[in-house]
């Protein structure tokens, strides 16, 4: 099995548990805040203010006042959400599937009219009503959820269909993030900004000349967060920035790196085998030869790769969860079920189950039939339509956007942010249990050849 496949089937496997976390976080939020004894403390738990704070600065600040608790998930937490992604992005195209042009062009393309027609459509629906500023909301998909739902079906799914739905995820993260910096940014403080660019140019250079230290990008990035949030730019931003700057190319090659490991193996294959087989406390110079393989497998692994292996855990178990119990909260009894037949949730619903659908389809149609990138290897076209539609899954990004639009604490927009939520958890719903139902009767009821390659350990020569 090729190493490209063995990384996208565990990069599948760290999303699919992630997406399980999500849906109990979303079901525990959806219980909480309508149990009456909880409810009100449930509301009141994410106002209340948190700080970082020595002598008079307060890093959790936002035009010199604390932030709350939700601000804190939404524009902290996130931003390191972000900037996993940003790391994503960058090894997608430098190794990955965005690193080939005709290989990546199929899903940018699909991912492009799944981000267009959705937007399309609520425009269509929301034409000069008071809730179109959230046309952006229905275009975003959820990558955990959607790829929770694929290992639902098991080895049935072919790893080329994973790998599809993968990257037209990711590419359709970078359509949110642009939509993010340009149309969710204003009074923009330049001084502040320029500040952060030094930052960033820093950065950029200590990425350049090799600097591994994980300190040093965590350290000065909070500072350009910090800058970001102050500077009118949202800070969510500052996280895909910042881990543009994270050097991808380790210290050691792998070939040095395996004789360094020999070499001190070596070393211990001439100690006595009493030593060798009793639990004792190292002598100086053994801990000296670990030490040294030690320090040569932190070297060998790219600062880039280490930070995303180490933060996936993070992102996909505590924030993602964390934000989706914060956000996901809907007040049942505040709402008019009648709301899902009009308005923003209408138009939501609308543009996740149908706008993603037909955008992602139709524009994979054209992109195969016009020869310009091949199928994914083993599908056919009821096994993409169905990925199409499973595309609609906006959970996580939609949820953000929809605060971006509609959060901002003004009265006149609470209804339509709650509005807003129930078309997004409806419109995921339909679009979850659609794909799911569709990819259970058009995949191969036999395991895939390509998803049981993936089974076998990688072979390291």
């Amino acid at each position: 099995m090729s190493s490209a496949l063995y990384t996208a089937r565990k990069t599948l496997k760290n999303y699919a548990n992630g997406g399980n976390v999500l849906i109990f976080a979303t079901g525990l939020a959806l219980l909480v805040v309508n149990l009456p004894f909880l409810h009100n403390f449930y509301n009141g738990l994410w106002t209340h203010e948190i700080a970082l704070q020595v002598g008079e600065f307060n890093l959790f600040s936002h035009q010199g006042h604390p932030m709350s608790i939700m601000a804190f998930i939404n524009d902290a937490l996130m931003a390191i959400f972000f900037f996993s992604i940003g790391l994503e992005i960058k090894r997608e195209v430098l190794v990955g599937e965005l690193s080939s042009f005709r290989q990546a062009l199929l899903p940018i393309v699909a991912a492009v009219g799944g981000m267009g027609m959705p937007v399309l459509i609520f425009f269509i629906l929301g034409h000069g009503s008071d809730y179109i500023g959230g046309a952006a909301i229905p275009m975003a998909t959820d990558i955990a959820f959607s790829l929770g739902i694929l290992s639902m079906l098991g080895n049935r799914v072919p790893i080329s269909l994973k790998i599809f739905l993968t990257t037209l995820a990711v590419v359709d993260d970078i359509g949110g993030i642009l939509v993010i910096a340009i149309f969710y940014s204003s009074h923009i403080n330049f001084w502040m900004l320029l500040a952060a660019g030094v930052l960033l140019v820093i950065l950029a250079f200590g990425g350049k000349f090799g600097i591994q230290s994980k300190l040093f990008y965590f350290g000065i990035g909070a500072f350009v967060w910090f800058l970001f949030l102050n500077a009118g730019i949202h800070p969510t931003i500052a996280g895909v920035l910042i881990a543009f700057t994270v050097p991808a190319r380790p210290i050691y090659a792998p070939k040095k790196y395996v004789k360094t490991i020999r070499d001190n193996i070596k070393l211990f294959s001439h100690e006595d085998d009493e030593i060798l087989n009793s639990k004792t406390i190292l002598n100086k110079d053994q801990m000296n030869w670990l030490k040294e393989i030690e320090s040569a497998s932190d070297k060998v692994i790219s600062p880039l790769q280490d930070m995303e292996d180490s933060l996936h855990p993070v992102v996909n178990y505590l924030i993602v969860p964390l934000f989706a119990f914060a956000n996901a909260g809907i007040y049942f009894g505040d709402l008019q079920f009648s709301a899902l037949f009009g308005g923003v949730s209408l138009a939501i619903i609308a543009g996740l189950v149908l706008g993603k659908f037909l955008g992602v389809f139709l524009f994979s149609w054209i992109t195969v039939k016009l020869r310009w990138a091949p199928m994914p290897e083993g599908c056919n076209w009821k096994q993409v339509a169905s990925v199409a539609l499973l595309a609609g899954i906006g959970f996580t990004v939609s949820l953000f956007i929809a605060n971006l639009s509609f959060g901002t604490g003004d009265p006149m927009l609470s209804q339509l942010l709650d509005n807003a939520k129930l078309g997004i958890l409806v419109g995921s719903l339909l679009a979850g249990f659609g794909g799911w139902l569709a990819l259970h009767f058009t995949l191969p009821k036999a395991p895939a050849e390509s998803a049981k390659e993936t089974n076998e350990k990688p072979q390291i020569s």
